[in-house]
């Protein structure tokens, strides 16, 4: 009996990173494009495809080994799910306090927000898909990441973007274009996966 009870467990938790690993990081992106439908969604969207695109780079030039080879074809450094992770959880909490101040409710949500986000990439870790060291690099990666594409939209794109109106064209078609070529892309390599 404990066996089967272990067994459904370890099925239910491959079953959970799986669905994490497909779906969660796009649904809270559009989730928060939907919500806000602004420039800083849109700019949001841009730095999470940016921010996997790094993460292959990195994968590539780092070439460090998964623990089971044979699970994955690709490198294992950086986690790319724990970096998706980690941007998309730094981004909304720093939007958070920038849009309601530092409080009860906005600590508390992004300490949800990180609680989960730990969860899903301890995840790739019992899974054996990645090492601890693979994850936490990730996770630094994607919150360093995320924090400084924040902190560049606050210090020099929202006034570009507010103060020309070339600027706006540019950002707002850039950001449209790239971020519809990723998603087309994603879902193309999603498909040859399956």
């Amino acid at each position: 009996m404990n066996i089967f009870v272990s067994l459904e467990f370890t099925n239910f938790v491959g079953f959970v990173n799986l669905i994490q690993s497909k779906w969660l990081i796009s649904a809270i992106l559009i989730v928060f494009l939907l919500w806000k439908h602004d420039a800083l969604a849109l700019w949001a969207s841009v730095g999470s495809a940016l921010n996997a695109t790094l993460s292959v780079v990195l994968k590539h030039l780092l070439n460090h080994e998964r623990p089971v080879s044979g699970l994955r074809s690709d490198p294992g450094m950086p986690s790319s799910h724990a970096q998706s992770i980690s941007y998309t959880i730094t981004f909304l909490a720093v939007s958070l306090v920038e849009m309601f101040g530092v409080d009860a409710f906005t600590v508390a949500l992004s300490g949800v927000f990180a609680i989960n986000g730990s969860y899903f990439a301890w995840l790739r870790v019992s899974q054996r898909l990645h090492t601890v060291s693979q994850v936490v690099v990730g996770a630094v990666v994607g919150f360093t990441f995320g924090f400084l594409w924040f902190w560049s939209w606050n210090s020099f794109v929202l006034n570009l973007f507010t103060s020309f109106l070339w600027a706006k064209i540019v950002i707002s078609l850039g950001s449209f274009v790239f971020v519809v070529s990723f998603v087309f892309h994603s879902y193309q390599s999603w498909l040859n996966d399956t």
